[in-house]
């Protein structure tokens, strides 16, 4: 089995991604994505054999629409909120990627250009295990878009963007991780260049 049926297979054995990439699905936003913490630690839960939800603090859906105004984004965001039900709305997060150059250096200290879809957005990740996303589509088939490949997020390991150079946080990051899930390998950012 290769690494993306691979993927696939832990997402679908997994009820409340599926719920997630299904509603996100019937609202049709463009250029959509599920990314971050949802997938990989769907992944890294069904390596060590945990409970599919174990460890998952939301679910991050980023799209991309290029009106960039707030009001624009906060209508898809009542909107997505309103798709799902109480027990997982407060838990799904949705995010214009065409806004992200708005605000992103002044939450995270660093500068941020803009994007031009969804999956260029994967690429500025923390680290390659990190970079993952996938999208329900039309005919039931999951797509999936990994900049880096699916090595180190099979593999549990964690290692600086070598786009980007380490994140600031990248200890905190680290920190998190490993403590819900303490087989992981990290790649010090010194030698991971």
């Amino acid at each position: 089995m290769s690494d993306a049926a691979a993927l696939v297979a832990c997402l679908r054995d997994s009820p409340r991604v599926m719920q997630v990439l299904a509603n996100a699905r019937a609202l049709g936003l463009p250029d959509w994505r599920l990314f971050s913490g949802a997938v990989f630690q769907t992944v890294w839960n069904a390596r060590t054999g945990r409970a599919p939800d174990y460890g998952l603090k939301d679910f991050d859906i980023g799209y991309f629409d290029p009106d960039t105004s707030w009001d624009a984004e906060d209508t898809v965001i009542r909107r997505v909120a309103a798709a799902f039900d109480a027990d997982l709305s407060p838990l799904v997060e949705v995010r214009n990627q065409a806004r992200v150059h708005l605000w992103f250096e002044q939450r995270f200290g660093e500068p941020y250009t803009a994007l031009t879809s969804t999956d260029e957005a994967l690429a500025r990740f923390v680290c390659p295990a990190f970079a993952v996303g996938v999208r329900l589509e039309a005919d039931d088939t999951i797509s999936v878009a990994a900049p880096f490949g699916l090595d180190d997020l099979f593999g549990m390991v964690l290692r600086p963007n070598p786009t980007r150079g380490v994140a600031r946080g990248w200890d905190r990051v680290v920190a998190s991780a490993t403590a819900r899930w303490p087989e992981l390998t990290i790649i010090d950012p010194e030698t991971a260049a």
